[in-house]
């Protein structure tokens, strides 16, 4: 991860973008831009948060790492969201592990001044409030779709999901990354993307995924993408 020398753009990530413009200014001198990089890790399992992220152009995945070493995606934040809602939440660490599945841009704001400004009770809480409902949902529905879902229908929600929050059609990442993701083998995701890739929908080669046909997807994939989006749209409504 780098730091940035440029002005952040509050209209790059949408929460930021949804706050009163004399509440915004009150936060413009907390918040820092950075870079994030594939596969940086923007926090550890029971490490203590010291700032919160509001990703712009980068896509995090919330991954829980199990003691045998494997480990799933329970939700992902792009720029629609935060990193770090135990900080709001009444807390200082998290379960969870935070890492980059996108590279790109994110805004940074240090964890106490994120806290006193949560205090004031203005319109940041309000929606940092209803996003939380929001990635509970997320984190719900993924659970649900990795149990009762096929690879191939959980892969096409999770390109869905991703390029909703992606700058291009063109997405940087491995098998291995991808199956972490979805909580599968590598080999049923290779037979998934094949599948996708024989139907037109997606190009795959070398950890790159090229989205071909994204209405193609949408008719694929199962009703979970959806309810995650519809519940996102809701929150900017």
């Amino acid at each position: 991860m780098s730091k940035s020398v440029e002005p952040p753009l509050s209209t790059e990530n949408r929460l930021l973008a949804a706050l009163p413009r004399e509440e915004y200014q009150r936060l413009v001198p907390e918040l820092h831009p950075v870079t994030f990089s594939l596969g940086d890790v923007v926090y550890e399992s029971g490490a203590r948060l010291d700032y919160i992220y509001f990703p712009t152009t980068s896509v995090v995945s919330l991954l829980y790492m199990m003691e045998d070493g494997s480990v799933a995606e329970a939700g992902l934040a792009g720029n629609d969201g935060v990193v770090g809602v135990a900080l709001f939440l009444g807390g200082d660490t998290t379960p969870n592990r935070a890492v980059v599945q996108l590279a790109g841009r994110a805004i940074r704001m240090k964890a106490k001044a994120l806290q006193w400004e949560f205090r004031r009770g203005g319109a940041l809480q309000q929606l940092l409030l209803r996003y939380t409902q929001a990635l509970i949902t997320q984190i719900s529905q993924t659970a649900a779709c990795n149990r009762l879902h096929s690879v191939e229908q959980r892969l096409c929600r999770w390109l869905l999901l991703c390029h909703d929050r992606a700058e291009s059609n063109e997405l940087l990442m491995t098998q291995e990354f991808i199956s972490n993701m979805l909580g599968g083998r590598r080999e049923s995701v290779t037979v998934a993307a094949g599948r996708l890739q024989d139907a037109g929908l997606i190009h795959y080669i070398r950890g790159r995924i090229k989205i071909l046909d994204r209405k193609g997807l949408e008719a694929a994939v199962c009703e979970c993408y959806g309810f995650v989006k519809n519940e996102v749209d809701r929150l900017f409504k």
